[in-house]
């Protein structure tokens, strides 16, 4: 090699890694508590742990709507850039979380019900909490009016009849917010992390962002009306596993390809195009929750089909997919597919 041409990948490499970076993570915390259930609680101390592991590894810690405003803009963001979000809105969130995100001065959302929050309900904070907790910082935002299963019709409800319901539900509780906090971020975290194509449509047609709770980093690229957020209670509190997930990149897809997120096929079937360039294929894979390993099959060279080897179980199940980054090193793109298997629809 000569002399120019080494200098020149030289000035190539310091120039690509001087570039901001175009993934960035979501948190997603429910309980800081020692109490609560155990499967989405964190207690104080481990959740101090996470903070302070984001302030010692220069982690960008940023609001939630600069985030999403910058990747909807087509912006790019500082490297390791991360939000943090609550969902529920318990009161152990004002009582634990609260001050130790305020020693760190760290940003952070909280999705609340309100009309949970107008009908008293003593494990949700009230308004006056939520007032005094935006007023230093938090962003409250639209985690529905109370919590049901947004995506399922009532019995012999008409589709028309469902999506009235459903934007009223999604539009009082914003207004209820609005009137309260004064925010009107129109973001919607979807109770239990579940949707399908008919509340993704709707909830595009309203205006809103849907935040789900399958794991993955985001990127510009992202569907808006299923953004991933790595959960980070329970067994997923462990600092080892969640530092990988804090440094994970979202993949560039060109097109995804599946019959719904709620389904009665079974086992369900994925086809992900991607934009290629910074993995190997021969290293993606993909697993099944409760299950192991999916299969994959190229149907070309940018175009994976996955499939479970055996039927899922009915519920809640992911099929999780990462492949290590050819330029990033410890660094894995990450992307979830959430399913919820229905008997029948």
């Amino acid at each position: 090699m000569t002399i120019n041409k080494f200098f020149h990948s030289l000035l190539s490499i310091l120039f690509y890694l001087s570039l901001p970076a175009h993934s960035a993570v979501i948190l997603q915390y429910h309980h800081v508590s020692e109490t609560l259930p155990a499967v989405t609680s964190v207690s104080a101390e481990t959740f101090a742990e996470h903070l302070n592991y984001l302030k010692q590894h220069d982690f960008n810690v940023v609001p939630l709507n600069e985030l999403l405003s910058a990747l909807q803009q087509g912006q790019s963001l500082p490297d390791k850039t991360v939000a943090i979000t609550f969902d529920d809105g318990y009161n152990n969130n004002y009582e634990q979380a609260a001050p130790i995100l305020e020693k760190f001065a760290y940003p952070y959302t909280i999705f609340v019900n309100p009309k949970l929050i107008d009908e008293g309900k003593g494990y949700v904070m009230g308004w006056d909490k939520l007032r005094e907790l935006a007023k230093k910082g938090a962003l409250i935002s639209n985690h529905s009016a109370q919590h049901n299963y947004l995506h399922r019709k009532l019995a012999d409800e008409t589709t028309q009849q469902w999506q009235a319901r459903i934007k009223q539900d999604i539009l009082s509780s914003q207004q209820r917010i609005k009137e309260e906090v004064g925010h009107d971020y129109k973001y919607l975290a979807y109770p239990y992390g579940e949707f399908n194509n008919q509340l993704q449509s709707l909830v595009k047609e309203l205006g809103f962002i849907g935040i789900g709770q399958h794991s993955g980093a985001i990127n510009k690229n992202s569907d808006f009306s299923r953004l991933p957020r790595f959960p980070a209670s329970g067994f997923y509190s462990k600092l080892d596993t969640l530092v990988t997930k804090l440094n994970s990149r979202a993949f560039s897809i060109q097109e995804l390809t599946y019959i719904d997120s709620v389904t009665c096929q079974n086992p369900p079937q994925i086809s992900i195009k991607f934009n290629m360039g910074d993995f190997h294929k021969s290293q993606l894979a993909c697993y099944v929750s409760g299950i192991g390993q999916a299969k994959l099959k190229w149907s070309a060279a940018d175009t994976v089909v996955i499939n479970s080897p055996k039927p899922l179980a009915l519920g809640r199940s992911r099929f999780n997919c990462t492949a290590p980054s050819i330029k990033h090193k410890n660094s894995y793109y990450w992307f979830s597919q959430p399913w919820v298997i229905s008997p029948s629809l």
